[in-house]
């Protein structure tokens, strides 16, 4: 039986094409949705692109049919827009507000199919929780737009522990390589870049780090590695300074909760790469103003100046650095005079081409899968990108762990021998920071 779907106007602004995910099923936009679409039009930001993409989705599917009928899709769907003229709003919402207008198309048609007594679902979509909370408290079948949507076991770690025999370990050590074939336990295949703990089986449980190159694991190279003077403090910060300090990787993912190391060890990598090495004209380091694209016009000051509290952490992590290295070479100041680094807001991003350089792009799990998608498209020839951050910590009311560009690019990219991940799991901050990251 074919279900109903009412769309939410944000599960077109995170993804202008979700009316064709929904397989032979009818969707509904009610007209609500086309409101706030119209409202969100002339913003500068993703949400105005978003918002004029899907406009133009809706006028190329008007060409084949008339909407408030519904027009069919390829897929054996239709879409069709609705004019709810008689609010049915439960007792206690108002009319007054978007998501209630919107709520209320989903129980007119709830309605309408059981007077004509059909056996019909009726869900709304919606990728606000609140509104999934309202709809579920009224009775109405509420989902999250799970087209892009991350299962449990998706969410790439980019580290595997496999047991093996003590003389493995030792020809690891020797011969510096062992293919996949000697290893009888691995259940899973292993991706590019994926980093592999060796642990014997026996009574002294011998250790060995190893990096899968696509056809054998290897030996780290830059373990012991101290770009900028900062040095890995554990295993995952060991692995994580083997895809910031290898040319050859081009896009790196760091997730882990804060304190564990993800922007400073970016930092420091970035710094060691353009003032030390040369192999990139500049570090660029960019924030979300979350959300993502909101003007900076609410502080005083020309860009820069708007930019300060915004980029305060980052200015923290290269204090730090300079700090510890005591050298005129790392004042950031000097730097950002001499153009060496530059720090700025993703506001700004779309329709640049950014060759040549090392790109910091920090607190990325507040980005939405077509934001990280416009940032890595940017990336000119000889860049590589660099994406930290917290996705158990998210401010966007529209993403969630599961949800993230931080995770999506990092699922979509594992495959890839130019991409690489790892999530840090212990603090380094200190020791309080520690134990407040775990209790609170």
């Amino acid at each position: 039986m074919k279900k109903i779907f009412v769309l939410d106007t944000n599960v077109l602004l995170n993804d202008p094409r979700a009316i064709y995910s929904f397989e032979d099923n009818d969707v509904v936009i009610p007209l609500a949705v086309l409101e706030e679409i119209d409202n969100l039009k002339t913003k500068s930001s993703d949400l105005g692109y978003n918002a004029r993409e899907s406009s133009r989705i809706l006028e190329e599917i008007r060409e084949s049919g008339n909407l408030h009928d519904g027009v069919e899709l390829d897929s054996g769907g239709t879409v069709k827009i609705i004019i709810n003229g008689k609010l049915e709003l439960p007792r206690g919402l108002s009319s007054s507000k978007m998501d209630n207008r919107i709520i209320s198309t989903a129980i007119h048609l709830k309605n309408e199919i059981k007077k004509e007594n059909a056996d019909r679902k009726v869900i709304m979509i919606s990728d606000d929780i609140n509104m999934r909370l309202i709809c579920d408290a009224y009775g109405l079948e509420a989902e999250e737009h799970s087209s892009s949507r991350l299962k449990e076991e998706e969410i790439y770690s980019g580290f595997k522990e496999i047991m093996c025999g003590a003389d493995l370990i030792n020809k690891f050590y020797e011969e510096e390589k062992i293919s996949l074939s000697e290893l009888n336990q691995l259940d899973d295949s292993l991706y590019p870049n994926e980093f592999v703990q060796l642990t014997a089986d026996d009574r002294n449980k011998n250790t060995a780090l190893a990096r899968f190159d696509g056809e054998n694991l290897v030996p780290l190279r830059y373990n012991k590695s101290q770009p900028a003077k900062i040095r890995a403090r554990n295993r995952e910060q060991q692995m994580a300074m083997e895809l910031l300090l290898d040319d050859e990787i081009k896009l790196v993912t760091m997730s882990g909760k804060a304190g564990t190391g993800k922007t400073l060890l970016a930092l420091a990598a970035g710094l060691a790469k353009v003032v030390d090495e040369q192999s990139f004209s500049k570090l660029l380091v960019a924030r979300p103003i979350q959300p993502m694209g909101k003007e900076l016009g609410f502080l005083p000051g020309d860009v820069e100046e708007k930019m300060g509290p915004w980029m305060k952490p980052i200015f923290d992590n290269l204090d730090f650095i300079v700090h510890r290295n005591k050298d005129a070479m790392y004042a950031y100041q000097k730097l950002l005079d001499k153009d060496l680094i530059q720090v700025e807001a993703l506001t700004y991003i779309r329709g640049r081409s950014v060759p040549d350089q090392f790109i910091v792009i920090d607190e990325a799990q507040n980005l939405s899968l077509h934001e990280v998608k416009t940032i890595v498209t940017r990336a000119g020839e000889g860049s590589k990108l660099i994406f930290t951050g917290d996705p158990f910590q998210i401010d966007n009311p529209y993403l969630n762990f599961h949800k993230n560009g931080l995770n999506y690019l990092a699922h979509k990219f594992h495959d890839q021998k130019i991409a690489g991940h790892i999530m840090l799991k212990e603090g380094e901050r200190s020791e309080l920071a520690e134990i407040a990251s775990n209790l609170l």
